[in-house]
């Protein structure tokens, strides 16, 4: 085997070719995915101990026991004059291996990021339900970022964030940011969210709504007069939905539903697509803004109908999936190809249905 780096030498090449994940596996070399797709970094591959050394390395005494004795471990490290990574260690067939996410120490804007203006008024809620989703590697956490960044210049008050692990690091503006980590300053999501609501929050920041109780009681904050930004990993806006209820026992749901319908305000559903150029990654989003129609539809549970209802709220600043990959189409950003990938109705960008 040739000389192997260290994980910070392969950090640092990662993001000087501008990719957002480093992953380390037994029996690959390893591997930097840039513009989504995955590319080796050594011409070589690395063994069990390797793998495992270099993991290791990055992790600090509590954390390898706590890998040891859960078998996968979430973590953050920040590196020197390169930047802070999240990171996910687990076992595979019996050996250790990692993957690392970049975190750019700059947040970006909402228009940088590509998104359309709604999201700035969404931003500007005092109350409410706002949920950001999307699949893994999506871009939500960077959204969600710009979005707690844009609150904090904008209005005075107290924002809550808890995460599992923490990754963008927050600056007191207009607001004061307190950053609460899952392992580290609180014991669970749940506990930690059930205290916040005792901190004189403004804005609570869940990282991912995982389970019943998180859900529950990110609801009953947004009802009391909080606004409550979280993830979840879902598609889009009808799926988005039918998560937050399906978690519950039936005999829940109907009350379940209810509280959704009156305190959800918004459902921002992002995926990132390759460039017609294939020099990165655009990307494409559908954004609900709860109205009394909506409201409505998800109180009756039909959730068939969110979708026109979206269609026909173009007005109030709400938009499709496929009507952003059509503008994109239009803007030569993306392929044809790409548009039918991820769009919801493919017979309006199958060739055929061109005139």
């Amino acid at each position: 085997m040739s000389e192997v780096k260290s994980v910070t030498d392969y950090l640092r090449i990662t993001v000087e070719y501008g990719g957002s994940d480093l992953h380390l596996s037994s029996g690959a070399p390893p591997a930097a995915r840039i513009d989504g797709v995955l590319k080796p970094l050594e011409t070589f591959c690395l063994n069990d101990e390797v793998t495992k050394s270099l993991i290791m390395d990055t992790l600090t005494e509590s954390q390898r026991a706590e890998l040891e004795q859960d078998w996968e471990l979430d973590f953050a490290i920040q590196v020197d004059d390169i930047g802070r990574f999240r990171g996910n260690a687990h076992f595979t067939r019996g050996h250790v291996e990692a993957s690392f996410r970049y975190i750019p120490t700059e947040i970006p804007n909402l228009a940088e990021l590509g998104h359309y203006p709604i999201i700035e008024h969404i931003c500007q809620l005092r109350r409410g339900l706002v949920l950001v989703t999307g699949i893994t590697g999506s871009g939500k956490s960077t959204t969600m970022a710009s979005m707690i960044k844009r609150v904090s210049e904008t209005r005075s008050g107290v924002i809550i964030t808890i995460e599992d692990p923490i990754e963008f690091v927050y600056p007191h503006m207009s607001c004061l940011v307190k950053q609460r980590e899952v392992g580290s300053d609180t014991k669970s999501f749940p506990k930690a969210l059930r205290q916040s609501l005792r901190q004189d929050p403004d804005v609570i920041v869940v990282s991912e709504l995982r389970d019943l109780e998180t859900i529950r009681i990110a609801l009953t904050a947004a009802e009391t007069g909080h606004l409550v930004i979280a993830t979840l990993h879902t598609v889009d806006a009808p799926q988005s939905i039918d998560r937050l209820v399906d978690v519950f026992p039936p005999d829940q749901q109907q009350q379940i539903v209810a509280q959704l319908a009156n305190v959800c305000e918004a459902i921002v559903s992002q995926r990132l697509i390759p460039t017609a150029n294939g020099q990165g990654r655009v990307l494409a989003s559908e954004v609900l803004r709860m109205n009394h129609g909506l409201r409505t539809c998800i109180r009756e549970r039909k959730i068939e109908q969110v979708v026109g209802l979206m269609e026909i709220g173009q007005a109030e600043g709400m938009h499709t999936i496929d009507e952003c990959l059509a503008q994109l189409l239009a803007a030569n950003q993306i392929t044809q190809q790409e548009a039918i990938f991820n769009c919801r109705d493919r017979k309006r960008f199958e060739p055929t249905n061109k005139k």
